[in-house]
């Protein structure tokens, strides 16, 4: 019993010695991550606090097939290897209910990169806490909006199966058709959101040495993600202002450039995008933002083509924007 109490007095001192080298171990890549985090951006360590990572899932059938027979047909009968040429069937053929089923998805994934920036190839994106509510509520109409598409669709599915017989001609098969349960399950849409992981929360039981290069490669790819993000606001921001520039250079009737409203609109609705993107208190997206806005205030497409001066004036400080902008690499 005497050696049972010492063997776990011993066991108990070796357990403690060894957390207590595992936390200092922690504490110190905590503290070469940090002196590591005082040289990055300086907007840089407040981001994950103040934005999340998005991912849209969508999946839709396209009504679309390849002909193997048909491709074969075409080879030989031009003397082409196989492979060199390729029939895809439109199986359904003109349907109006899978085309705006196709639109839509289309949309959606615009809406979505619009209030988003990038983050990674894996198809995440980074979404500013701001944004958040705007953000979930148009996605979750899109959401509603494709599942009233895909009912509207099935429900009218075998109908049309029965019709593209006679547009198909020879190239119609029944086995090309999935059944309407499986047509169903081609269908789908999702939305995930998680948090930004912040660069010094790695929770990895490894080595000190490999604990501190692996939070030191994260700050990195940290820094080059929020960098990428950023310059895809200025990016977008940079599009919208030269293209008003370049609509509103003209200075009489005989010159006049024809131009839409959303050319106001595009320039108003990136005030909005700069603040809530501005996940990180950049004073220089701030101060872009607060210059145009005042800019852009009183402006209207109407004002625009009917005042010369005026449509001079904003030009002008539209191109003062362009000169204040960061240097990109576009």
């Amino acid at each position: 019993m005497e050696y049972e109490d010492t063997a776990i007095d011993y066991l108990s001192v070796r357990a403690a010695h060894a957390h207590k080298d595992y936390n200092t171990g922690i504490d110190t890549a905590l503290n070469l991550t940090e002196e590591r985090s005082s040289k990055l951006h300086e907007d840089a360590p407040t981001l994950a606090s103040s934005a999340m990572l998005v991912e849209v899932n969508i999946s839709n059938w396209t009504g679309r097939k390849k002909d193997k027979a048909a491709s074969k047909d075409v080879t030989t009968r031009n003397n082409a290897n196989d492979g060199v040429a390729s029939v895809h069937k439109a199986l359904l053929a003109d349907s109006n209910n899978l085309r705006a089923i196709q639109q839509h998805v289309t949309a959606t994934r615009a809406a979505h990169a619009h209030m988003t920036m990038p983050w990674s190839n894996s198809g995440l994106r980074l979404l500013p806490t701001a944004q958040y509510f705007k953000y979930q509520q148009t996605m979750t109409d899109m959401q509603n909006e494709f599942e009233r598409l895909i009912t509207e669709f099935i429900n009218t599915y075998n109908d049309e199966v029965v019709n593209v017989q006679m547009k198909l001609g020879d190239l119609f098969s029944r086995e090309d058709y999935p059944t309407t349960d499986e047509l169903k399950r081609k269908f789908g849409f999702s939305i995930n959101y998680m948090p930004l992981p912040d660069a010094g929360d790695f929770r990895i039981d490894i080595g000190n040495d490999a604990l501190a290069e692996v939070k030191q490669q994260y700050s990195e790819f940290y820094t080059k993600q929020y960098s990428t993000a950023m310059n895809d606001v200025w990016t977008r921001l940079h599009k919208s202002l030269t293209s008003m520039s370049d609509r509103l250079d003209y200075t009489d009737k005989e010159d006049k450039k024809i131009f839409r409203d959303t050319l106001v609109t595009n320039v108003t609705d990136m005030i909005e995008l700069l603040r809530v993107c501005n996940v990180t208190g950049s004073s220089q997206m701030t101060a872009m933002a607060n210059n145009l806005e005042e800019a852009m205030s009183g402006v209207t497409p109407d004002a625009l083509r009917e005042d010369d001066y005026f449509r001079a004036e904003t030009k002008a400080a539209v191109d003062d924007a362009i000169k204040a902008l960061p240097s990109l690499d576009i």
